[in-house]
């Protein structure tokens, strides 16, 4: 079982995500600002993963400026990113370095697949 902290301001998709995760036998943590975000990682809950959007409240650069903080406080932390918006070079530059990411929308199946592949958390068989 992973802890995996997701960070999604739209509130449809954080609720799709954590049942997902938690049907896979995950044990999620929610957040929908960058501030609730830093409060739990700044906590004493172990996380293993954090999924991160990548546009946080308006801020298109939301997420890897959070996923930079979080990293330092947690240097063991790996990094889902997602987005429907196009990331550019630029942006991929500035990925944590244990990270993967996952384009809007994504599917269970898509979700499964990466977090088996690049991560190792779940047990989904294809």
């Amino acid at each position: 079982m992973a802890v995996i902290l997701i960070v999604e301001d739209e509130e449809q998709v954080r609720v799709l995500a954590e049942s997902f995760l938690q049907a896979e036998g995950n044990k999620t943590l929610s957040a929908a600002t960058i501030e609730q975000a830093l409060a739990l990682i700044e906590g004493d809950e172990p996380v293993d993963l954090l999924f991160v959007d990548l546009k946080i409240q308006d801020d298109v650069e939301g997420g890897l400026k959070l996923a930079k903080k979080a990293v330092e406080a947690r240097p063991d932390l790996k990094v889902l990113y997602t987005s429907g918006q196009a990331v550019t070079d630029g942006m991929t530059a500035l990925f944590v370095e244990k990270s993967a990411f996952l384009p809007k929308p994504y599917t269970v199946d898509q979700l499964a697949t990466i977090l088996i592949a690049k991560f190792r958390i779940g047990s989904r068989s294809k």
